[in-house]
């Protein structure tokens, strides 16, 4: 099993969302880095564990875990000529995005970024390194054992 750490904005698809979402998933769409993408592509697999994270809001964290449990996929938003995620290059022979789906494991209470940055085992995740924006990231198995025990307490 690998670990990651999927970003959402929550005015956008929130841990909230998830769990109020039919069996208590969504597909993970949007992503429109390569990097990002091919951590999707070519890293994650069902039964993988992710921190899902609420970005770009008052107080950005680690609001829930998730699991994947759908392989790769198109990205449908990709093809849709309404969506803010339009791609007038990708084409069904040829996508170039792709999604995955997560399901609920829980909600947790909000591990804020300005609480990540003060464990000092945490210094080299990369969430933490300057300048990180990946919607999409692999997370160490000793940085998600840490987060973990954060969360139980």
């Amino acid at each position: 099993m690998a670990y990651w750490l999927m970003k959402s904005e929550p005015d956008e698809v929130s841990i909230d969302d998830v769990l109020a979402a039919p069996q208590q998933a969504v597909a993970w769409f949007g992503v429109r880095n390569y990097q990002a993408r091919n951590f999707m592509r070519d890293g994650m697999r069902v039964g993988d564990l992710a921190l899902f994270y609420h970005s770009s809001c008052a107080e950005p964290g680690v609001a829930g875990i998730v699991e994947v449990c759908s392989a790769a996929y198109p990205d449908a938003s990709q093809f849709d000529q309404a969506s803010h995620y339009y791609d007038p290059k990708a084409t069904l022979e040829q996508p170039r995005w792709i999604s995955v789906d997560v399901r609920a494991v829980r909600k947790t209470p909000l591990l804020s970024l300005k609480q990540l940055r003060t464990i000092p085992v945490l210094a080299d995740m990369r969430l933490l390194a300057k300048g990180s924006r990946l919607s999409v990231m692999p997370v160490e198995a000793h940085e998600w054992r840490t987060i973990e025990a954060l969360l139980e307490k």
